[in-house]
């Protein structure tokens, strides 16, 4: 498309579509009436437009509402928008687990699935499994793959904007994958990669806890933690997409590494190893002293990390998710140090989205991208410069 300027006709009517679709799908079934009124624009331009919607198949014409048809005459013709006419996809890979969330063009979620893989899967065994808990969920929901428009993926590691990991230590395999190619091939659609902290914040903004802040930061709490951060409703991911990489502070201070953090003996903790991790949380909640002082040293790790981010950033609101976020005691601790250490402590909240966090966020990548195409007329939230 060539260079669009404020006389072009073409842009009025990008315009005019834009705005008569943003009434169609926030009213139910407006009359053309209606959407005159909504929209400020004369009758024969929402009538051109509403027919020029129709024949894409974005807007059907919707049945009489009730006591309608018995009235005398004719009644008045409504319109609906057709949030079937296409589909989207959120997808998260993590190491642990896979999940995704399928919606219509609308965002609301008509399908759903998870399956487990294992932290030592190389990155051909999880994209595999991937793509069978993709399959599995269009076939349950009856939606063809080609109904797809866009699908949303968030994943650890730093995302390049083609959706290249740039170094993702995480996963076997990850650093330097090209996954956004890679899944590109299975769905024949857009796909838009995104680092699993930034998907999570969207998600927060979006459905969860954040609704009522645009500038937040979104904790993913571990051994080696990562953040997503909303600045003025803008995702943040920084220059090179290592924005929010909070889980390699330590090396500035050469602290204890990650893996010995919780170790309660001379035998690191693995990361990843999520059991072990437990077992030290339980041993300090019944009092076990050794597995106390080593959740103290995440608590502070913890906070060290946020406090980097919140004197950087100056949020409204932390929120902490991931794993750390069904720990007992994390919140209280978090709040006081961060009232120690930060010019204005933020409030800080747990997620409301827990372990759907990631997926939701990558349905609403998705989602941006399909708004983008049917209004483009502003800049989303988690659109890429």
């Amino acid at each position: 498309m060539g260079r669009l300027t404020g006389g072009d006709p073409s842009l009025l009517r990008r315009i005019n579509s834009a705005v008569v679709l943003h009434a169609l799908r926030g009213a139910g079934s407006p009359t053309l009436t209606d959407l005159t009124r909504i929209t400020g624009l004369s009758r024969p331009t929402v009538e051109g437009v509403v027919e020029g919607l129709m024949e894409t198949g974005l807007v059907v014409e919707a049945p009489a509402e009730d006591g309608e048809a018995r009235r005398q005459g004719r009644p008045a013709r409504r319109f609906r928008f057709r949030a079937e006419a296409g589909h989207l996809m959120g997808v998260e890979i993590g190491p642990h687990r896979i999940a995704a969330l399928l919606s219509g063009l609308d965002g609301r979620v008509i399908g759903a699935g998870s399956r487990t893989v294992s932290e030592t899967a190389s990155a051909d065994e999880r994209l595999e499994r991937v793509r069978a808990m993709v399959a599995d969920v269009l076939r349950r929901a009856g939606v063809p793959r080609s109904s797809l428009r866009a699908v949303g993926v968030g994943a650890p590691g730093i995302v390049e904007a083609d959706g290249t990991v740039r170094l993702g230590t995480a996963l076997p395999d990850w650093t330097g994958l090209p996954l956004g190619e890679r899944l590109r091939r299975s769905f024949r659609c857009p796909v838009l990669v995104e680092n699993d902290a930034n998907a999570a914040a969207v998600a927060e903004h979006w459905k969860g806890a954040a609704v009522d802040s645009d500038d937040i930061v979104f904790v993913l709490a571990g051994l080696s933690p990562g953040a997503g951060s909303l600045i003025g409703g803008r995702l943040h991911r920084g220059f090179g997409g290592a924005a929010g990489e909070i889980g390699a502070l330590h090396l500035l201070g050469r602290e204890a590494t990650p893996e010995m953090l919780l170790s309660t003996t001379d035998e690191p903790v693995l990361p990843l190893d999520e059991q072990a991790v437990a077992t030290v949380f339980r041993r300090a909640r019944q009092g076990d002293s050794a597995a106390q002082e080593a959740v103290e040293r995440f608590i502070q790790r913890l906070v060290h990390g946020v406090a980097a981010l919140v004197l950087a950033l100056d949020p409204e609101l932390v929120v902490i998710g991931g794993w750390a976020a069904g720990i007992d005691g994390v919140l209280e601790p978090l709040r006081g140090e961060l009232a120690r250490y930060c010019l204005r402590p933020p409030r800080v909240a747990l997620s409301l989205l827990g372990e759907a966090a990631v997926a939701t966020g990558a349905l609403r990548l998705a989602l941006d991208h399909v708004e983008e195409e049917l209004f483009a007329v502003e800049k989303t939230v988690t659109a890429r410069r």
